[in-house]
């Protein structure tokens, strides 16, 4: 029997994606169907986000009831609207007395210049995702959010490679997990943490006769920055680039423990982009927690930066070919 290693193997959290139809732009949807204390942390310099300041834990609202994740840049984040339509629909959200109020925070990664600008996520592919939303393992690479997602643009969008969405959790003590999803849209390149290696990323302009893998292949982000051209192409380089996170735990935590959490959840970016929460990015990291065990946050934290940087792995080792750039699933 195989073995469920992505974010929907914690417990209470559902996921769905929407397809991206006509363009390519698609949104994902985690559902937390008994809510689900949160934070996040917002580092990159060019975020799209909706709902955030509600999880600082100075304010009232303590629980979530989905987490929208979408390409589409700033038009992307009306897909919240229509998880909002199907949890009302299905009587979850914060009781105001006068009825009830699904709380679902939004983030959004910039890819109107893949595919079809005008073709994004609306509230219909918002309800649509939430309707998929299941505790199936959750599929990865050119699918929802990750459907227009690109690393290492430093040379434009024509060096870029395909990038997608990935997940991965792991199991750490008395029956708690972690797990997390990461959408990989970033400006810099995606690298193997323990090695150093590019996995992922601009690609060098002689890439006419070589193969992936080969001495050359790649231009690496540091090294074209190093330029006296790469400095004077950072002036005009892309700043369409977000990565997306959402962590999890089946554990007790509080908001604050939650807003520590997504902190050092960053780190898992931090491993695996170079260079990373650069001011042409808008990364976003939420941190859920569905109830459990109490646990320590640090112990929570480390590990959800442990799993970010897997899903941030398998979202370009799982992306295939689109709109003629290269993805690792050939």
């Amino acid at each position: 029997m195989k073995v469920n290693r992505t974010i929907t193997a914690v417990p209470g959290v559902e996921v769905g994606h929407a397809p991206a139809g006509q363009g390519l732009s698609g949104c994902t949807a985690l559902l937390f169907r008994k809510g689900a204390v949160a934070g996040v942390d917002v580092r990159g310099g060019a975020p799209g986000t909706r709902e955030t300041d509600l999880l600082n834990p100075i304010n009232l609202v303590d629980k979530v009831h989905a987490i929208m994740l979408a390409g589409g840049s700033a038009y992307g984040l009306a897909a919240a609207h229509g998880a909002m339509r199907y949890l009302e629909e299905h009587r979850i959200g914060f009781n105001t007395g006068a009825g009830l109020v699904p709380i679902v925070p939004a983030a959004i990664i910039f890819d109107l210049n893949l595919g079809k600008a005008h073709a994004r996520p609306d509230a219909e592919m918002g309800f649509e995702a939430c309707r998929a939303a299941s505790k199936r393992e959750v599929a990865e690479g050119n699918v929802g959010a990750g459907s227009g997602a690109t690393v290492g643009k430093i040379l434009g969008m024509a060096q870029a490679m395909k990038s997608g969405i990935g997940s991965a959790a792991r199991a750490i003590q008395g029956g708690v997990m972690v797990g997390a999803i990461a959408v990989v849209n970033s400006f810099g390149d995606v690298v193997d943490p323990v090695s150093g290696a590019i996995v992922a990323g601009v690609r060098s302009r002689k890439v006419g006769p070589l193969q992936l893998g080969t001495p050359g292949y790649f231009a690496d982000t540091m090294r074209v920055m190093r330029s006296t051209l790469g400095r004077t192409i950072l002036r005009f380089a892309s700043k369409s680039n977000t990565v997306l996170g959402v962590v999890a735990t089946n554990a007790s935590m509080s908001k604050s423990a939650m807003t520590k959490v997504a902190q050092m959840a960053q780190d898992g970016i931090a491993r695996t982009i170079r260079p990373s929460h650069t001011l042409l990015d808008g990364d976003v990291m939420f941190a859920v927690a569905t109830g459990g065990p109490r646990m320590d946050v640090t112990l929570i934290g480390s590990f959800a930066a442990e799993v970010l940087a897997e899903a941030v792995l398998r979202a370009v080792r799982t992306a295939g070919n689109a709109a003629g750039l290269p993805g690792l699933a050939h």
